[in-house]
Formats: C-alpha cells, structure tokens, sequence
C-alpha cells in the first residue's frame, strides 16, 4: 500500500465535494478516477498530493513515496528552457550530487525529452499549448515517482503522443492514479474504475467498458429504489393530511417515522441532470460540398499542405487524423475560405450553412456573458423552428441562472466547450466542422456529443485525438503523412491501425512469388511434409486472390454512392474489408513460417 484515504471530507460553501470517502491505492494499479466536470476529481488529486488538507478524515502515504503529478492547467509560463523546466521535476534539486549521480540524472532528462520528441533549448513561453503540456508531462515522468498523478494527460495531445504514452504508463511500476476522458485511454490503461459521483467513491475491477455495464446496472437499482421510497413518501404524506377524525386517532410513531423520510428526501442528492442537445436542422446543401484540384498551403515557403486534389460530398463524414502542427486545422482553415491557397484551387459547393468549432474557441466573446454569447443583445433563440427564452435554452447545457451574466472569460475548460456547443447548435447547419471538440469533455457530455453527431444528418469534417470518437462517428479518413502530404483511406481510425501495422509486416510481394523459380521452391520444400509442401505451394495464389478481392471493395467504398444507400451494405463492405486485412495478415505470417520451416 502506497496511499490511503479514511473517512475524508471536503466542502466548498454548503456543497460537499467529498463526504466520508476512503480509498486504497496499491504498488501497480493504474486506476481511472472518473465523474462529471464540477465533481471534485482535481480537489481529490490536490489533497493526495498534499496541495490542499481535508475538512475531516486523514491521508496517508507511505513515508519516502515520491509523488510526481500532471496538472490540468496549461498556464504555466517561463522563459526557462524546456531542458531547465524539466530538470525541476528530477529528485534531489537543490542538494548536492556527485559527478555520476549527476550525469544518470541528466541521461534521464534527456532520455524523457527525445520520447516526448521536445526540444532542450526551445523556451516554454514560445510554445503551443500541445507541446506545453507535453513539457509538464516530461516533468512529472523524469522524477521517477512511486505515486503518478495525472489530470487530463490526453489534452492536446496527439494519437502517436497518446499511443506512446499509453505504452509507457504500462511499463509504470508504481501506483498511477489518472483522470481522463479518453475511453480509449482508459480501457488500455486502467485495472480498476473509481467514480467519484455526488461526493461518494465507488470502486470496480477491471477497464472502462466493465464499469459502464456495472453503472447501468447500478443506476438501473438506484431508480426503482427511489421510486419506492418516493411512493411511501407520498402514501404518508398523503396519510398526515387526512381529515380531523384520523388525525385524532394518528399514531405518533407513525409521524415520527415520517419525518425522517421528509429529513432522508432532503439530504438526497439527486444526480446531476444529462446536456440536452438539440440542432436546428438546415436545408440539405449542394451535392458538392468541397472540391479542390491541386492545393497547396505554405508558411514561410514550407508546404503543410502539398498538391491535395479530393473531393467532399454531401453526406461525407470525414475524420482529419495526423501529429499535431501537421496541418489538419490548416486544411480546414483553407477549405473554409479563411486561410489563402499558395497554390491549386479550392471549390466551394451551393447552400453551405455551417457551425463551426474552432480548436482556440476563437468565436467565444471572452468579455461577453454566458447569455449574450448565445443570442445576442436578445433574450430569445430559434431551434428547430421554436422560439426558446435563453435561459431555458442554456440549462439544457447545464449553465445555471447565476451565471447567464458571467463573462465567458471566468468559466472552466468544460464550461467554455459547453457554451460554444450552445452556440452553435443555436443555428442552422447542414455542414459540421470541428476542430478538437472533445477537449475538456466529461465522458457523461462526451457520450451524449457522440450520439449528436453520429445522427447528425448532413455532412461532417472532424479533427480529434479520440480514436473511440473517431471510430463512432466517421467512416473514412484524411491521413497527414507529414511533409505536406495527405491521403485518404476509407473506414474508422480503428481500421486505419490495422491496416497501418499490416503494411508493417515485412512480407514478400505476391507478384515476385509467383514468379520464384520452381527449383528454388522444391529446394526448400523438401523439409516440409507433404501437407506443408501443399499448403506452401497454394498461399501466393490464395492471398493474390485476397489482394485482388481487397482492391476490388476498396474501390467499392470509394464510390460515393454507397453512402447514400443502405447502412446495410456499408457496414458489410467495411466488415468484410476488416476480413480481409485479417486474413492476408495471418496468411503472411503463415507463408514466413513455413518459408522458416524449410529453411
């Protein structure tokens, strides 16, 4: 046991953030804290690490622990270089070393440094806030820490980032303790689920998609039981304001016990209620939506985007996936007419009505308030065709009354996001661009933004790091290879992985195969039994075969009409595509071992 909480509490105000709460962390769990933003997940990571003490209760850790954490906020700036910065996280600052400790501590350093792929000498004030984070993170992997606190790792970073990170917290040996709204993220990494849910921790084994089904369940009990008890409430309710007669002849027990149901009912705390989202739906736009023929887009005569001609339909639902500074907000900046082409040309097609979100969130009026940023200098929106109050509008996106006057500049991450999509989705749009919306999400909002866009009728461009997001909401790809050039590939980031590490594989080509000289073959054959020998023999043509059925769905679902006839033959298409990569990836590995076998 590295760390434990007994019986703590934490309020802010009359709110209880934690009540009662105990908690146990291990030598080698990675454990998932989640829960809805405004929770308390951050105060609860604050009082492990010993920033903040709790009301009540005490926090124990294992005396010597070094304790290293990732914070959430990105403020942190410095002229200090990104070498200099990191240094502050190793162990021992400010005592003195010997030459050998000291050049082992210095090989860490910059070990840390090349995997986060940071500059030594870049200054931490001169960087985005993607690399920022990544420097934060450097600092709190160098000091080599038996306890590892994270908040958010995976904000702005990208998936290459992500996937290295993932491999590196697996090989972790101590106790890593994580929030994160990546459920990806958290299904790889976590072996035990703790949710901290209305000032209460709950704990459950096992990964992200273990703990969804236990919470349905849990939920599911929750209800009924309040249900019942809100029946007998009422009965006794309805009981203590009979007439004069039965109050006469009224058992005092009876009333007694009624008031304590009236005192439980009261210090319930009922979950916080799901964002309602809800679009005003648009006229369908022109069958063409974006067409460009040989684009090109330079800074400082550097090509981010290189001789790209494609070609976007109405209906397309697009992810942008690539490492970040690559060029996939550029490339929307340029297909929506707000960033010049150095070369080639972009078309634009008929009836676009489009909301846009901007990775910056550069169309909030920070100055603003919550309510004028919605609608205005009115106090009135039009969805779907409806006349909505603002107010009433903003609290189906959990914005309380208070804050309708609040400057947008004095809310959260997740509350800057909330406000945005309550923008938005106050307009008409039959084209949904967005640019990294999952940032600062709770999974409960995020969840319920994937189902949005999922059924979201026209047409959708979407860059993110969240490879679950991606695989539920898009159905083919644009691939930033770097050095200006990207390429398209059809199916989810899922499928792309696949077929990324199958053309990993070192194999020979087909075509050479079968053009090997038979004596060779027989040479080798030999040492192979007969029903080896045949199988050896049949492979090039079998997986000839499976290249030649590849080529042919490939081309299948790069007809456009496919996606605009039955999902049914789509998700067959791409599940066979799937097949396939499959099959060719285990024939390739047979013939290598067979071709060892008679070696």
């Amino acid at each position: 046991m590295l760390l434990r909480l007994d019986k703590v509490s934490l309020s802010y105000g009359s709110r209880p953030l934690l009540d009662q709460v105990s908690l146990q962390l291990d030598q080698g769990e990675r454990v998932a804290l989640v829960g809805r933003n405004g929770e308390g997940k951050s105060s609860l990571l604050r009082l492990l690490r010993g920033d903040s003490e709790p009301d009540q209760g005490t926090i124990w850790r294992s005396p010597g622990a070094r304790i290293a954490h990732l914070a959430q906020d990105l403020s942190a700036l410095s002229p200090l270089s990104v070498a200099q910065w990191v240094s502050e996280g190793l162990p021992g600052r400010g005592h003195e070393l010997d030459a050998g400790e000291g050049w082992q501590l210095q090989h860490r350093v910059a070990t840390v440094l090349s995997r986060l792929q940071l500059d030594p000498g870049a200054r931490l004030d001169q960087l985005s806030g993607g690399t920022r984070r990544r420097v934060l993170l450097a600092q709190a992997l160098v000091g080599d820490p038996q306890i590892l606190l994270l908040d958010e790792p995976t904000n702005h970073l990208d998936i290459e980032t992500i996937e290295w990170l993932e491999r590196f917290l697996l090989e972790f040996n101590g106790v890593l303790l994580f929030v994160s709204h990546d459920r990806t993220f958290i299904n790889r990494l976590a072996t035990r689920i703790v949710e901290l849910d209305r000032g209460t921790l709950s704990s459950s084994s096992g990964n992200y998609d273990a703990y969804t089904r236990a919470k349905a369940t849990q939920l599911e009990i929750e209800a009924q039981h309040q249900a019942l008890f809100d029946k007998k409430l009422a009965q006794e309710e309805a009981w203590i304001r009979q007439g004069v007669e039965a109050r006469r002849t009224r058992n005092e027990g009876r009333v007694r016990a009624l008031y304590a149901l009236r005192a439980e009912r009261r210090a319930r705390r009922e979950r916080t209620g799901r964002i309602e989202l809800d679009s005003s739906a648009a006229a369908p736009s022109g069958a063409l939506v974006f067409e460009t023929e040989h684009l090109q887009v330079a800074f400082d005569a550097q090509p981010v985007i290189r001789d790209l001609s494609l070609r976007i339909m109405r209906g397309d639902r697009i992810g942008l996936v690539g490492p970040n500074g690559v060029g996939k907000s550029t490339l929307i900046k340029a297909l929506l007419g707000e960033l010049p082409a150095s070369g080639g040309q972009v078309r634009r097609g008929s009836r676009l009505e489009i909301a846009y979100y901007d990775q910056e969130r550069l169309q909030l009026e920070l100055d603003a308030s919550v309510m004028q940023n919605v609608s205005g200098r009115n106090d009135q929106v039009i969805v779907n065709g409806q006349t909505r109050h603002v107010a009433g509008y903003l609290r189906d996106f959990l914005f309380r009354p208070e804050q309708l006057n609040t400057p947008a500049r004095a809310l959260s991450g997740g509350e800057r996001n909330r406000l945005l999509l309550a923008r938005l989705f106050a307009r008409p749009a039959n084209l949904l661009v967005m640019d990294e919306p999952t940032n600062d999400l709770d999974i409960d909002t995020l969840e319920l933004f994937e189902e949005y866009v999922a059924d979201f009728p026209g047409t959708l461009l979407l860059v993110s790091h969240d490879r679950a997001f991606l695989d539920h909401v898009v159905t083919s790809l644009l691939v930033f290879e770097g050095d200006g050039v990207v390429s398209e590939f059809v199916g989810g980031y899922s499928d792309w992985t696949r077929y990324r590490e199958l053309q990993a594989v070192p194999a020979a080509p087909v075509a050479a195969a079968n053009a090997n000289a038979s004596g060779q073959r027989a040479q080798r054959t030999r040492r192979l039994s007969y029903i080896n020998q045949r199988e050896l023999s049949a492979l090039p043509q079998r997986l000839e075969a499976l290249e030649t059925e590849k080529g042919q769905v490939e081309s299948q679902l790069a007809d456009g009409s496919l996606y605009r006839g039955a999902p049914q033959t789509l998700h067959e298409r791409l599940q066979r595509l799937a097949a396939i990569a499959g099959e060719l990836e285990a024939g390739y590995a047979r013939w290598a071992e067979l071709e060892s076998m008679s070696n």
